[in-house]
């Protein structure tokens, strides 16, 4: 039970990866903050858990909002003094040319992937104790992109580069901070995406279930990785070597 006694926090958890990584860290004793910006969506999956036995709390958050992280991270503190685990998955894309896309459309997925990211290090951390983790999620994007989704392959190259500061930054306290970095993964965002529709981005390789990517992320959000800090674990089934 490696998160006997922790509370963690999972943005995105209403559905897909997010999803997988809550109900994994509840069956393991966690108590589980559901952060989305769907609240039926996290309250579903708030009932999964306790339905199964564990414990959690929905929480309903645009991330990409301040305010809303400092909520979250309040909700989290009502069931005890400390954060023992963040989960960064939430995120969005658009799809749209660079020379067509509006500002704000640029900057909110910016907000949303890489701002949230961001909340949730400075608002988050100062209430984490030693041995806790922040996982976050980025993507093969950050590597190896397809064309008109240049605002998120930029947040979630930002995401890495953030890990590694961060993580130095932590360091001393004895939190770690990781990501990790799917490839194609069975979940709505894949097959709502109209790149994939097309068929302008091919899918090469093997699909992968949520529940393969919350594997990893429980690893590293748990002590079993204890002397892995500041690294990018790509969970892409070897995508990205094809795409190399």
């Amino acid at each position: 039970m490696r998160f006997s006694g922790k509370t963690c926090i999972v943005t995105g958890g209403g559905s897909g990866i997010g999803r997988a990584t809550c109900l994994q860290m509840a069956a393991e004793g966690g108590y589980v903050v559901v952060a989305d910006l769907d609240l039926a969506s996290a309250q579903a999956t708030v009932d999964s858990i306790t339905g199964a036995g564990g414990t959690a709390v929905a929480a309903q958050a645009d991330v990409g909002s301040s305010a809303a992280v400092q909520s979250v991270v309040q909700k989290a503190l009502e069931h005890g003094a400390a954060i023992h685990a963040i989960v960064n998955d939430a995120a969005m894309m658009t799809f749209t040319p660079i020379v067509d896309i509006a500002e704000a459309d640029f900057f909110k997925v910016l907000s949303v992937n890489l701002g949230s990211v961001f909340f949730f290090a400075k608002y988050g951390t100062p209430h984490m104790p030693t041995g806790s983790a922040i996982v976050n999620v980025s993507s093969v994007h950050a590597f190896a992109t397809t064309p008109n989704v240049v605002p998120y392959a930029s947040s979630k190259g930002g995401i890495e580069a953030f890990t590694r500061g961060f993580a130095i930054e932590m360091q001393s306290r004895g939190i770690r901070v990781n990501a990790v970095a799917p490839g194609s993964v069975d979940t709505p965002m894949l097959w709502n995406n109209p790149n994939v529709k097309s068929g302008v981005e091919k899918l090469s390789g093997p699909i992968g279930k949520p529940e393969d990517l919350a594997a990893a992320i429980c690893f590293l959000a748990s002590d079993d990785a204890r002397f892995v800090n500041g690294a990018t674990l790509l969970v892409d089934g070897g995508r990205l070597a094809a795409l190399r």
